[in-house]
C-alpha cells in the first residue's frame, strides 16, 4: 500500500494514509520505510509532542516550517492567516478555513517543483486546531503530487473525538505466531553466515591459544569470537 501510494503520488495523484496501531506495532518503522523509499521527493516531517497539545499550531507549524520562505507566492488573506497562526505578524486569531486554505496552497506550491511526501508520526499528540487542519486539507487534496501520512496510536490517549476519522486508513495489527516465526528465522538465516565468515577470518588471522576446560565442554577463542566444544560435538574449525 505505501509503494502503491509513493506511485500515486509520483504521477499526480494525492493520496492520504492514517497508520492506525497500538504502541510499539511498528507504524513508526513503516513511516521510516515510505520516506526511505520516496526517492526524488522532498520530505516534510512533524511529530506530535504531548506537552504541545495545548499550543495551537504547534504541530502545523513544525511540518510547514521548512517550506515558509515560499509564504509570499500564497494570496494574501491566506498569508495573512497563517503569519498570524505561526506568530509571524501580529493579528486578530485568524481565520481557520484561511489556515487550512494557506496550509494546502503552501503544500501544492512547493508540490510543484517536485513530489512531496508530508509524515506525522504520533499524531495522537497534535493540537487540535493542528489536527484539524491537516484533516481540512487531506480531504482537499487532490491532483498534487503529494502524499500525506499520519501515524495514530491506538486506543488514542485522549477524551476528544478522532479528529482524523474518515480518511483513508490500514490498521496495523501484530503478526500471527507462524507469521513471525518465518521472519524471526529469516533473519537468523541471514545474520548466521557473517558471523561464520567472521569466525573464519578471525581464525586465519590468529593461531588458537590453548584449549581451556568450561563446566560446559571446551572453550576456544580467537579475537574476541568465541566457539564451544560440546560433548558429542566438533568444535568449529578454523
Amino acid at each position: 500500500m505505501l509503494d502503491r501510494l509513493v506511485s500515486d503520488a509520483t504521477a499526480g495523484r494525492s493520496r492520504v494514509l492514517v497508520l492506525r496501531g497500538e504502541a510499539g506495532i511498528g507504524k513508526s518503522a513503516l513511516v521510516e520505510y515510505l520516506v526511505w523509499h520516496a526517492a526524488g521527493f522532498r520530505v516534510a516531517r512533524a511529530v506530535g509532542v504531548e506537552s504541545e497539545m495545548e499550543m495551537a499550531f504547534a504541530g502545523l507549524h513544525q511540518l510547514c516550517a521548512p517550506m515558509l520562505g515560499r509564504l509570499d507566492r500564497l494570496p494574501a488573506p491566506q498569508r495573512d492567516a497563517l503569519c498570524v497562526a505561526f506568530g509571524l505578524s501580529d493579528g486578530d486569531a485568524p481565520d481557520r478555513f484561511l489556515v487550512g486554505l494557506a496550509v494546502l496552497s503552501l503544500l501544492a506550491d512547493v508540490a510543484e517543483e517536485r513530489p512531496l511526501v508530508c509524515v506525522v508520526d504520533d499524531a495522537q499528540w497534535l493540537d487540535r486546531v493542528s489536527a484539524q487542519t491537516l484533516a481540512f486539507v487531506a480531504r482537499r487534496l487532490l491532483a498534487e503530487p503529494v502524499a500525506l501520512v499520519l501515524a495514530v496510536r491506538e486506543p488514542t490517549p485522549g477524551p476528544d473525538d478522532d479528529r482524523l476519522a474518515g480518511l483513508p486508513e490500514l490498521v496495523i495489527a501484530g503478526l500471527r505466531d507462524d507469521d513471525a516465526r518465518a521472519v524471526l528465522e529469516s533473519v537468523m538465516r541471514r545474520c548466521r553466515m557473517p558471523l561464520r565468515r567472521a569466525a573464519r577470518r578471525a581464525g586465519a588471522r590468529m593461531a588458537p591459544p590453548p584449549t581451556t576446560a568450561t563446566t560446559s565442554g571446551t572453550a576456544r577463542s580467537w579475537s574476541g569470537v568465541m566457539a564451544i566444544e560440546r560433548p558429542g560435538r566438533s568444535p568449529a574449525s578454523t
